[in-house]
């Protein structure tokens, strides 16, 4: 039976008047899609106790508790200065409303968007206490400071994005610290304060630059462009470990990983608002599924773009998705704004889309697919449609619809290009020869809680002995991609000769997003819970331990922890190509 770790809050001084004070969880925090790994996170706050006490991002609704006790035995709270805010997260409300109850003289200093969204929460939310207390704000829009005493004299720069308008990075040129909050974060929770031995954080740290930051890449840039003003020793990040010996590789990492990112030919502009967060999470999704697929996005928040900005992402753009909630039966004026310059700008050759989630009704949604099915626009999926909270089953879909957008747009990019006559090229010569290569046919499963999946494989490979494991090729866009990391189990079903093309050609087949790929296959759980298929020659149990980032592909290495031949006499089915452009 196994037991799980209490939440906790791990207090550490981390340089001069400064703690650090991590609230730690080591299971999964279902309302980001950013937590899809599956491994904890660490909610990472900060206090400076100078001549004024300051405190920096306080942890959200699950860890309220816990954090005050743990803050109060460092300080006395009543007598707290500042609350500075690198965004403000609805979730956080409760943690500030009990600050805001024991100590009403603090002020809470953040952005101008965050000054907005903070009174409007407090005022939808906590109103009672809005009313007896008031709220002080001092809003930061780059040319102010902070004096603390003691020589914290803190610095702010704004580093908004689509999905954090209100962002703000804060320096303390006493200590050297720059407080980055969403940027540089990892989603993963241990014992571990900073980043010694940094490489093992790797795949962590690009999964959250994926799902996070590849959508916002130009504003990304924008940001590195910022803080390259303002010396650091230690970034004091809002999630995972802070980072101190990695730094400087991390900072080229996040310039490189955007500069790819904004190299792209194809893009889809992402246009949306969000009231509460949870239209902002399912585009998260859909842009995480879109990138991942090799397709660029302009992701645009119309609450803070300008109409010059909506307009120019949509005419470079292949295709477009709009997504609203619905707020008194009606799409909010930014959305209709947005959509007025969208049906005034696109092309009717430019693939659309519409997403959106409402509470009650949806008639955001209605209105948007309605506009632009009048006005003659194709569709890359259905509409969808979310009611309150995204589900990781919902958001997986989104993701799948994602790439699923993305690659209609690189097949309908490929139709137009001339076909170049290469039969006698050494490109071709080369692909011909790549193509005789040959590997044995096998079915990739897994399952993850709700989420499942499957893919055919050919790229397969023993690669050790002793442990017993082998490695496994994925493509980038494929929809098992995401259930394949570190710390993932799968199963390997090996096919048998003059018997594997009923299931070779049921797994070849398209899938549609959220599509059950189990559907008339006989299967039966294994150990580890991912399905076995009945039909096959072999199997093997598999762990990933680590992956590694091939072109077009991740090659994914994993641990064989259990097998067993099922079919005595049977021989393994090969996959024999004629070229090595293709499967």
């Amino acid at each position: 039976m196994t037991t799980t770790k209490p939440r906790d809050v791990q207090v550490l001084p981390i340089g001069a008047d400064t703690t650090v004070l991590r609230s730690r969880t080591w299971e999964r925090l279902k309302f980001e899609v950013e937590y899809a790994l599956q491994r904890g996170t660490t909610a990472n706050s900060y206090l400076i106790q100078a001549d004024k006490t300051a405190l920096f991002d306080p942890p959200g609704e699950s860890f309220t508790e816990i954090f005050l006790s743990a803050l109060q035995q460092r300080i006395d709270v009543k007598k707290l200065d500042y609350v500075i805010l690198g965004h403000v997260n609805p979730n956080r409300l409760f943690t500030l409303n009990a600050l805001l109850k024991l100590a009403p003289q603090i002020t809470f200093v953040c952005s101008n968007p965050g000054a907005k969204l903070l009174r409007e929460l407090f005022k939808n939310t906590f109103n009672d206490t809005l009313q007896e207390h008031g709220l002080k704000i001092a809003v930061m829009r780059g040319e102010e400071t902070l004096d603390l005493g003691n020589g914290h004299h803190l610095q702010f720069i704004p580093t908004p994005s689509p999905r954090w308008p209100d962002e703000l990075c804060t320096h303390d040129p006493q200590t050297e610290i720059l407080y980055t909050d969403k940027l540089f974060g990892a989603h993963i929770c241990g014992d571990q304060v900073f980043d010694e031995g940094w490489t093992v954080f790797g795949e962590d740290r690009r999964y959250y630059f994926d799902s996070l930051m590849a959508p916002h890449a130009r504003q990304v840039e924008t940001a590195l462009d910022k803080l390259r003003d303002f010396p650091a020793r230690l970034y004091a990040t809002g999630h995972g470990p802070l980072v101190r010996y990695s730094l400087i590789p991390l900072t080229q990492a996040y310039r490189q990983w955007s500069e790819k990112q904004r190299a792209t030919e194809t893009s889809v502009a992402l246009i949306y608002a969000s009231a509460y967060g949870n239209t902002a999470t399912v585009a998260q999704a859909i842009a995480t599924g879109i990138t991942k697929a090799g397709v660029a996005v302009e992701s645009i928040n119309c609450e803070f773009a300008e109409p010059a900005e909506i307009q120019e992402a949509v005419e470079k753009s292949a295709g477009f998705i709009m997504g609203s909630p619905t707020l008194g039966g009606h799409a909010p004026t930014p959305i209709q704004t947005a959509l007025g310059i969208v049906l005034s700008t696109a092309t009717k050759t430019q693939l659309a889309g519409v997403f959106g989630s409402f509470g009650w009704s949806g008639e955001a949604i209605d209105l948007i697919e309605g506009k632009l099915k009048d006005a003659g626009y194709q569709f890359g999926f259905d509409p969808i449609r979310v009611k309150f909270k995204p589900t990781d089953v919902t958001l997986k879909y989104c993701e799948e619809v994602g790439t699923d957008f993305a690659q209609a747009l690189k097949k309908a990019k490929k139709a137009r290009v001339p076909k170049q006559q290469t039969s006698d090229s050494q490109t071709a010569r080369i692909e011909q020869a790549v193509g005789r290569l040959v590997g044995s046919v096998c079915v990739v499963t897994t399952k993850q809680g709700e989420l499942s999946g499957a893919m055919l494989a050919s790229w397969v490979s023993q690669a050790t002995f002793n442990p017993p494991g082998l490695t496994v090729a994925v493509a980038k866009d494929r929809a098992i991609e995401s259930l394949m990391h570190s710390g993932g189990n799968f199963v390997l079903n090996i096919l048998p000769e003059g018997k594997h093309l009923g299931l070779m050609k049921h797994f070849l087949k398209p899938f549609g997003p959220g599509e059950d790929r189990f559907a008339g296959v006989a299967t039966q759980e294994s150990e580890n819970g991912c399905p076995i298929l009945s039909d096959a020659l072999a199997y093997l149990e598999c762990s990933v331990r680590n992956r590694m980032e091939c072109g077009d592909h991740w090659l994914i290495y994993s641990v064989v922890e259990n097998g067993k031949l099922l079919q005595q006499e049977g021989v393994t089915a090969v996959h024999h190509r004629k070229s090595g452009s293709h499967y």
